[in-house]
This record gives structure tokens, sequence and C-alpha cells, in this order.
């Protein structure tokens, strides 16, 4: 999959217009139009700008292997998922509250 897929399957998963996308990176909607179009490629500020929005690495928009990072919360697959799919719309700020009542129904399973 392309740049500009991405970034138009990601705004769609997010709910954004173009121009709505455009207005948090500070670009028109004409520009978001030809990145999705691969008629253009966001500068390296953009893809970074467009990593934080849509909350996933510059490495996966720019089509890159993604470097796995040393996972300490101890959480499987499934209970990350599970944390992670409750509502796609929450904050990150509600997504650490989930995982931490995840991790604290995992230690209370082994109690027993």
């Amino acid at each position: 999959m392309n740049m500009g897929s991405k970034i138009r399957d990601l705004r769609k998963e997010k709910r954004l217009s173009q121009t709505e996308l455009g207005k948090l990176i500070h670009v028109s909607q004409q520009t978001v139009t030809a990145w999705e179009n691969n008629k253009a490629e966001p500068t390296s500020s953009a893809v970074v700008q467009l990593a934080e929005v849509f909350n996933v690495s510059t490495d996966y928009l720019l089509g890159r292997p993604e470097k796995h990072k040393e996972d300490n919360s101890g959480l499987s697959e499934n209970q990350k998922l599970v944390a992670y799919s409750i509502d796609p719309d929450i904050s990150d700020e509600e997504r650490k509250a989930i995982i931490e009542m995840v991790e604290a129904a995992k230690k209370f399973r082994r109690r027993i």
C-alpha cells in the first residue's frame, strides 16, 4: 500500500474530511488531495504531523518495517486488542486507563 492510500484510509478511519485534516496539520485541502492521489509527497515535517494525528509511526506511513519496541506492559496481543478496540475514537489518556484496567484484572486473575 502506498503512502497516499494509507493517508486516505487513516483519514477516513478518523472520520476527517480532507479540509479538516489539512487544518490539523496546516496545509490546504488541495495538498491533502495531492498526497492521497500520489501526485505529491508530504514533507518530512508533514509526515511527523500525520503520524501524530493518526497515532501511527512515521515508518508505517513511509512503508518501512516498524521496529519492535520493548514492550514492558506485559499485556498479551489479545489484551492489547481488547484495550484498543473498545472505541477507536477515544483519547490516548482513555486508552491508557483501559490498559491499566486490563493490567489490574490480569494481576487479580493471577492471585486466584
